[in-house]
């Protein structure tokens, strides 16, 4: 059998170039990263790192379009594989990894209703909407289930981009409701998409819809007991083997890889990953998170703070470079109008289905609500509102999905609806987020004391300096030691003070029944020879 040498030495040739390319590509995004951080620093006074990515994003499509002579403006190819499965992980953990969880679970009744209630009441409007204005519009190409589609990546909203912005020390409420809805949503987007894909939409009736129901329910609470029991399991394993005593390298690696693989885990099963790998993060927050020692203390907070803070950047640079995916454009580039309608009637959209749930649901909310402390008033509505109109990752992964295949399309309405997601997410990222510090600012001015102490102390990407992760010493620790809330002495007292009595239950049964077994705060093994050994009592010792 004759073997052709000169086919070989091109094919190596070939392979051999395609593999420099990919070198120079991943330089120049490497580089391109340590450009963003530092701008990031320059402008975190101002908190505009989030939207000077992008702009630093556009700006190299351009350079690199030209430098291609109008061919590409990409150093990589958007893959929603990439976006869920590599870049989402990390920041969704190290958000429930730093979440103050009191505050949270306080308010969880009211973050569910925007979450899934609201999420919902703004996938109906959005799915509607478009399906009035396009077929006016002539838009012939779409069907029921990308209309559907529509409204559930256009449900989906930014909270990373928003949390930049708001401060969870100068607004504990607000950030929290914002932060808690925002990973909610995220959820119950993904959900309703993969639901479309997977009902029969052209027979839609009563037992269909309550189909849609079940499933949400089974995903979210199977999603959140995977997350938990992976957190758990964690922490007994890290407790019982007392790795630190021999590597604090095995603690580290063993929290990162069981985070992941809760993540992982949930994907395998069809279950929601965000959600899992969230309650993960807070249930590692609890219990690992004490297990280990103080060098891995530290050591675990700055890395997934700073696996979180890297994948970020990423994301927004890379919307901002395939923004000027020069295939798509030319697709569209025969009817600049109708694709300028599309983005504002997509637009359009998204701010009257948030403002249809938030304050609806925020005056449901406040009937619930004993103390005038704990409602959320006007004003906070309308932060509320404006906070979840940016579009970002999330909402370009789902579109991505849909509309394209391998990251590329042809067809006249796809191409159509890919640019349209991409001027929404960079109209939506730039033009509110930078509009948003100054309406907080409007809305909710600080109290001069609170902003003076906070403008004296470190400024970090994601608040590293949160009480939470403070020695040991958290804030609900604090809190107790103020204030104890009395036992409920009637049904009228239990309804009245529902957040205190449920606490206070369940710091009862946490320290009677899952400390002891799972380790935490106040139940951390000692490594023999350790200044942890001799800084902790007797009675606090579980071995």
């Amino acid at each position: 059998m004759a073997i052709d040498i000169g086919s070989l030495m091109e094919r190596s040739t070939a392979m051999l170039s395609s593999d420099h390319k990919s070198v120079v590509s991943m330089n120049i995004f490497v580089a391109l990263l340590c450009a963003c951080i530092v701008i990031g620093h320059l402008l975190e006074e101002n908190r505009w790192m989030n939207e000077s990515i992008t702009a630093l994003g556009l700006c190299t499509g351009v350079v690199i379009l030209r430098a291609s002579k109008g061919k590409s403006s990409h150093l990589m190819v958007f893959s929603e594989d990439l976006f869920f499965i590599y870049l989402l992980p990390p920041i969704i953990f190290n958000a429930g990894f730093q979440v103050k969880k009191k505050q949270f679970f306080r308010n969880f009744m009211t973050i569910m209703l925007f979450g899934a209630i609201g999420t919902l009441i703004s996938f109906v409007i959005i799915s509607l909407g478009a399906m009035h204005f396009f077929k006016r519009m002539n838009i012939d190409s779409l069907k029921i289930g990308d209309y559907l589609a529509i409204g559930a990546i256009f449900a989906a909203t930014d909270s990373v981009c928003t949390l930049q912005v708001l401060n969870q020390d100068e607004t504990p409420l607000l950030y929290s409701l914002v932060f808690g809805e925002g990973v909610v949503n995220d959820a119950t987007s993904v959900v309703l998409f993969n639901a479309i894909h997977s009902f029969d939409l052209y027979h839609i009736n009563t037992n269909t819809a309550l189909q849609l129901l079940g499933n949400f329910l089974y995903l979210f609470i199977s999603s959140t007991l995977l997350g938990v029991l992976a957190g758990l399991l964690s922490a007994f394993i890290i407790k019982k083997l007392y790795m630190g005593r021999h590597s604090t390298d095995r603690e580290v690696a063993l929290m990162i890889l069981m985070a992941y693989l809760s993540y992982m885990a949930a994907e395998l099963f069809y279950l929601s990953g965000i959600l899992t790998v969230f309650f993960c993060g807070i249930v590692m927050s609890h219990y690992t998170w004490h297990n280990v020692t103080e060098s891995s203390r530290v050591t675990t907070k700055h890395a997934f703070a700073t696996l979180s803070f890297v994948a970020e950047i990423f994301i927004f640079l890379y919307v901002g470079m395939d923004a000027l995916d020069i295939e798509k454009w030319k697709v569209v580039s025969d009817s600049p109008g109708k694709s300028i309608g599309v983005s504002a009637i997509l637009l359009g959209l998204v701010l009257v289905g948030r403002a249809a749930f938030v304050f609806p649901l925020s005056f449901i909310s406040n009937l619930t609500k004993k103390s005038p402390s704990e409602k959320i008033d006007f004003k906070q509505q309308v932060t509320i509102w404006w906070a979840g109109l940016m579009r970002g990752a999330v909402s370009m992964a789902l579109a991505y999905n849909q509309f394209t295949t391998s990251g590329y399309t042809k067809v006249h309405g796809n191409a159509l609806m890919i640019t349209s997601t991409i001027t929404v997410v960079l109209f939506s990222t730039v033009v509110f987020g930078l509009m948003t510090k100054p309406l907080v600012r409007i809305l909710l001015p600080s109290p001069k004391n609170l902003s003076r102490m906070l403008s004296s102390e470190p400024c970090t990407p994601k608040s590293f300096t949160v009480p939470l992760l403070g020695n040991g010493h958290d804030s609900e620790a604090n809190q107790k030691s103020q204030y104890v809330p009395p036992r409920p002495t009637s049904l009228r007292m239990l309804l009245s003070t529902p957040s205190h009595t449920v606490h206070h239950y369940w710091r009862r049964f946490d320290n009677a029944f899952m400390r002891p077994v799972f380790g935490g705060r106040g139940f951390v093994p000692v490594v023999p020879g350790s200044p942890i050994e001799q800084s902790v009592p007797v009675v606090q010792q579980w071995q």
